[in-house]
């Protein structure tokens, strides 16, 4: 099991050391400032990654963080609690921010910038225009159980994309079908950036990070970790040829017997997410959404 990263006690020097600001964290919440911060990036010939965010940063945000440094020359941040992802009844005026405490942290790591655009920014008085993806985002999984999401998470990440031109946007596979439906819109409208999937950070006992891992109690977060551990379990099922069906039915039953209220456990496609049926299908792979309380946690792996 993967474990969660340390974070750094130093700033991470600059690529570019010697450049005007460098090592020196700048936040930016307007427009203009964030095309004249880009500008001088590209003005300097550098790289720029980009790792949007909904602020309640922890281990897994740094290893994206840590990443995109490997990877670009400079490296920003977003931080903007999109409410369009949010239905009516979920959790947006409850979900946590901890702006200072992120700013420290991403000082700490060495970031360049933070995007920290308001509501009114991103959403302007009359904005009409959305993007509705299909393809890996009407496949029954996160969308059925949240229709209102995908279309959220498409018009505010395209948004985003338009607005940083970053030469590449960094994503955790935790939320994998976000990945894929993220990595077709750049595709279909032909976006300069190139999206990167990082592997999900995990706890030692196997769960993926989550902000929303704060809501659990402590006797839920004691059996939070059995959503990874079954579908550990049916992935090495099906891997040494067991029938998928039976597998998926024994782990639904074994999720429910210690407390979860399931929504989904399903194996799809690795690429499209579409349903297969057996193990010669090509590249697997399993998704899990359940709830455990009023927390509602979703995971995924390959086979």
């Amino acid at each position: 099991m993967s474990k969660s990263p340390k974070l750094p006690t130093k700033p991470r020097p600059s690529r570019h050391a010697s450049n005007d600001a460098a090592g020196h964290l700048r936040v930016v919440k307007t427009l203009t400032k964030l095309t004249a911060a880009v500008a001088e990036i590209r003005a300097r010939g550098e790289t720029l990654a980009l790792i949007p965010t909904m602020g309640a940063l922890h281990a897994g945000h740094f290893a994206l963080v840590e990443q995109a440094q490997a990877r670009a020359d400079r490296v920003a941040v977003s931080i903007f609690v999109n409410p369009t992802q949010f239905a009516p009844h979920e959790d947006l005026g409850t979900y946590p921010r901890t702006f200072a405490a992120d700013r420290d942290a991403l000082a700490n790591m060495g970031v360049d910038l933070i995007w920290a655009p308001d509501v009114e920014t991103m959403y302007p008085g009359g904005f009409a225009t959305r993007i509705v993806p299909e393809g890996a985002a009407t496949v029954g999984l996160e969308d059925k159980f949240r229709p209102h999401f995908f279309s959220g998470v498409a018009t505010v990440v395209g948004k985003l994309l338009i607005q940083c031109t970053p030469d590449f946007a960094m994503f955790g596979e935790k939320d994998y079908q976000q990945l894929k439906v993220v990595t077709q819109l750049v595709r279909d409208l032909s976006l300069r950036t190139k999206i990167i999937g990082i592997p999900t950070v995990r706890e030692v006992d196997g769960l993926a990070l989550s902000s929303r891992n704060a809501y659990l109690t402590d006797a839920e977060r004691a059996v939070a970790p059995a959503l990874h551990r079954v579908l550990k379990e049916c992935a090495n099922a099906i891997a040494a040829g067991k029938p998928i069906g039976p597998v998926l039915r024994h782990g639904r039953e074994a999720l429910t017997k210690v407390g979860f209220a399931l929504d989904y456990l399903e194996a799809r496609d690795a690429e499209t997410l579409v349903p297969v049926g057996t193990s010669r299908s090509g590249k697997i792979r399993l998704l899990v959404a359940a709830r455990l309380g009023k927390t509602r946690l979703i995971d995924n792996v390959g086979v």
